[in-house]
Formats: C-alpha cells, sequence, structure tokens
C-alpha cells in the first residue's frame, strides 16, 4: 500500500510474525527530530522505544535504527509490536479450495478475518499465511468476527485487484444460513430493503428513514421445535446487514450479543456461536471466465442434523 502523497512503500525488510506483518511508519517532513530515535520516542514513548532500540527491532531499509541513526523525511521504518495475549479460537480454519491465485476458506465462528483492535494472531488471516506457508495471502472481502463460513482469499498480489474487484462490484452471490425464531405469521419468502446505517463507535447498526441501501432475500427451508432455518441472498453488503433485517422481521438470530439488544461485552462463549453462516460464494472467475461455486461443509449447531440413513445388511 503506497503512503499518500509519497512514492510507494519499499519491500519490508522485517518477516511476517505469527503470520503477522510487521507496522511500518514513514518519516515526516518537519518533524524537528535530529535523529530517527527521537521522533519513535516521542510517538510510542521514549522509555520503551530506547528498549527496542538497544534490541534491533526498529529497521529501516539499510539496516537496523540505532540511537544515532539520523532523522531523514520520507525515510520508511518498520517494527513489530508487543502482542497482547489473545485467546485461542478452538476451531480450526478449513479450507474448501486452494489453487495457484486463490485460497477459499472456511472460517470458523469466533475467528477475526484479518488483524484487528484486540484479535491480532487470532485471525484467519494470520492462521493461513502460517499454516499454509503463503506470506503474501490477502483477503479480497470480509466477514464478520462471530459469522462462520467462506472466505476467499488471494495467493498471488498480481491478482489481487481482479478479485477484489468482483466483491466491490456485488459480481458474487453470496449465500447464507440462519437459525432464529419461526414465526408462522412472517409471510416468506420475501425481500427485505431498508436504509441502514452504523456510526462510528457504535456496536449496533440502525435503519433509518431514506433511500433503501440494503437489501436481502429471506427464505425459510425449514422449522422444528420453535425455530427455523433460513437461506438469506444479501444484494448488498452493508455491516450487519442480514442480522438487522432478521431482527426487523421479529427473527432475531439465535445467540446474537447485539440484536435485538447489545448485551454486555463478556469473553467469548464458544458453546453459543451466532447461528449465521456464510453457505456459498458464487462467481465469474475474473481471470479463466469460467463460473465458479463453493460451499462450505459446516452446520450451524443449533439446528438438528437428521441422523445418518441405515441400510439394511446384506
Amino acid at each position: 500500500m503506497a503512503h499518500r502523497g509519497g512514492r510507494k512503500a519499499p519491500l519490508a525488510p522485517l518477516g511476517q510474525r505469527s503470520g503477522v506483518d510487521p507496522v511500518r511508519v514513514r518519516l515526516p517532513s518537519g518533524s524537528g527530530h535530529t535523529t530517527v530515535g527521537g521522533y519513535l520516542g516521542e510517538r510510542y514513548g521514549a522509555a520503551r522505544v530506547a528498549a527496542m532500540v538497544d534490541e534491533g527491532r526498529f529497521v529501516i531499509e539499510r539496516g537496523p535504527v540505532t540511537a544515532a541513526t539520523p532523522y531523514e523525511a520520507g525515510v520508511w521504518v518498520w517494527f513489530h509490536r508487543d502482542l497482547a495475549p489473545e485467546t485461542p479460537v478452538p476451531f480450526a480454519v478449513g479450507v474448501v479450495h486452494r489453487d495457484e491465485r486463490i485460497v477459499v476458506a472456511d472460517k470458523p465462528h469466533f475467528l477475526a478475518t484479518t488483524p484487528r483492535g484486540r484479535h491480532v494472531t487470532e485471525t484467519a488471516l494470520a492462521r493461513l499465511r502460517r499454516d499454509l506457508g503463503l506470506p503474501l495471502l490477502s483477503p479480497a472481502h470480509r466477514l464478520d468476527r462471530l459469522t462462520a463460513g467462506l472466505v476467499l482469499f488471494v495467493v498471488d498480489p498480481r491478482y489481487r485487484g481482479a478479485y477484489q474487484t468482483l466483491f466491490r462490484d456485488r459480481r458474487v452471490r453470496k449465500e447464507y444460513e440462519a437459525v432464529a425464531p419461526y414465526d408462522p405469521g412472517v409471510e416468506l419468502p420475501r425481500t427485505v430493503r431498508s436504509r441502514i446505517v452504523k456510526d462510528r463507535g457504535v456496536i449496533a447498526a440502525r435503519e433509518e428513514p431514506g433511500a433503501p441501501n440494503a437489501e436481502s432475500r429471506i427464505e425459510l427451508l425449514g422449522h422444528h421445535g420453535g425455530l427455523g432455518r433460513y437461506r438469506l441472498l444479501p444484494a448488498t453488503g452493508r455491516t450487519h446487514q442480514l442480522r438487522v433485517h432478521m431482527n426487523a422481521l421479529g427473527l432475531p438470530l439465535l445467540h446474537d450479543p447485539v440484536y435485538p439488544r447489545v448485551l454486555p461485552e463478556t469473553p467469548d462463549d464458544f458453546s453459543r456461536p451466532l447461528q449465521l453462516l456464510a453457505r456459498a460464494l458464487e462467481f465469474t472467475d475474473p481471470v479463466t471466465g469460467r463460473p465458479r461455486r463453493f460451499e462450505s461443509p459446516r452446520e450451524l449447531a443449533q439446528w438438528p442434523v437428521p441422523p445418518p440413513v441405515r441400510t439394511p445388511a446384506g
């Protein structure tokens, strides 16, 4: 990624750590500092930076930063942050498909797609980079941390834009499954359209009057014991769209900690995953022009799986 207003950053002289890229910083003009360490100390804390400089953990293109490395505007600096301990997500990332261009992963519930906030090493991207030996792997799109199912990653950076554009331009058919209350009074199938807004720093999205910006097709696949199994087909990709639309129908997803009300934040309860699964991805491959469809073999835990059919011994 190029720095705004400057030349493209060179390749990092530091490798990944646990599948996570190093942080990079470009030294700005007019900082008033005479050494790299002085600038970094003001930004990140003088005592911690001094210790990291002594350990050789800050690196520029020509080598490790020392206490005497002179400040030069425009120079890139790389380093690995000290990462806080993370609670391991005790579920594996499946791989549905892998070739020289893409990996289609089957992400479990509770695992973030990419590093963000307090989830860094416990992410699908970090795990796949490490476990598959693919340091240049990058996501073509993202799936919410609490949602399980298919995520497409790009192996070869030359094709990253082509696959990301598929999702940006809504040329991927996404199919989800969910478990939620069953209400015979809710007419299905139906297409729900509304305007969804999510404010920065606010957990829950909301619907408000105005031109619709979100559209979802809702279908009932079956019901059992007061619960329904639903197929959800989003035509748009607003944050929490499917969860908001199901809640608006009076059918909030089972184990949803945000809808219909935001629950107090607690450690993840791995026995109560949000009952939402990205079941299938379907698109025309931008490189080969061939139709492709991938399906997750996962089943939602709260829906009864029929017993295996037994055939008479013979």
